[in-house]
């Protein structure tokens, strides 16, 4: 099972990188199309007028995207910003209770999230929403990888919370297994 799930993660973290990768392809060609405008209005006096459709919508779908799928991976692997101030104040036995109520709070919330943005994306596609870009694409679309990010980072946490449970060390203290050793 911990292999199948930390597939998951590394998936979805790979997935988030492509994402990454995509935006910069993207922006890169339209800064080479800018270029080339440029070029064309020195030598002939005016642009062409080259640009890449609603490139800055789907440089921001990508992302939407790319973040959230990259949640999961991040607390496996300990990325998350955490404030420790109270917690790491605490005696071993506290800290622990605290660590296991933090991580009932964070799935709790995160769950409900998942639930409401499937909603969403199901809602979209019932009723045929579409962006409102120049290319316009269903709006779903861009509406899944945020669902599905948010519907792995769910996961990971009831994993956390599996692992507390269990009395391991929770990933992010580095003590336990780490996605990036592998």
């Amino acid at each position: 099972m911990r292999q199948t799930l930390d597939f998951i993660y590394r998936g979805a973290g790979g997935l988030a990188a492509l994402f990454i990768l995509a935006i910069v392809v993207l922006v890169f060609a339209q800064v080479c199309l800018n270029l080339a405008d440029k070029i064309a209005a020195a030598l002939f006096g005016s642009g062409i007028g080259l640009t890449i459709p609603s490139y800055a919508d789907f440089t921001g779908f990508f992302l939407a995207a790319s973040t959230f799928l990259a949640l999961a991976y991040a607390l496996r692997a300990g990325g998350h910003i955490r404030v420790t101030l109270l917690i790491g104040r605490l005696a071993k036995g506290p800290q622990r209770i605290a660590e296991i109520g933090v991580v009932i709070v964070a799935l709790a919330m995160t769950g409900f999230a998942t639930w409401y943005v499937i909603l969403l994306v199901a809602e979209s596609i019932e009723f045929g929403d579409r962006t409102s870009g120049m290319v316009s694409v269903p709006l779903w679309w861009p509406q899944l990888p945020v669902a599905l990010g948010l519907g792995v980072l769910t996961l990971a946490l009831a994993d956390e919370l599996v692992g507390l449970l269990r009395g391991h060390q929770p990933s992010w203290h580095g003590k336990g297994e780490s996605l990036l050793s592998e």
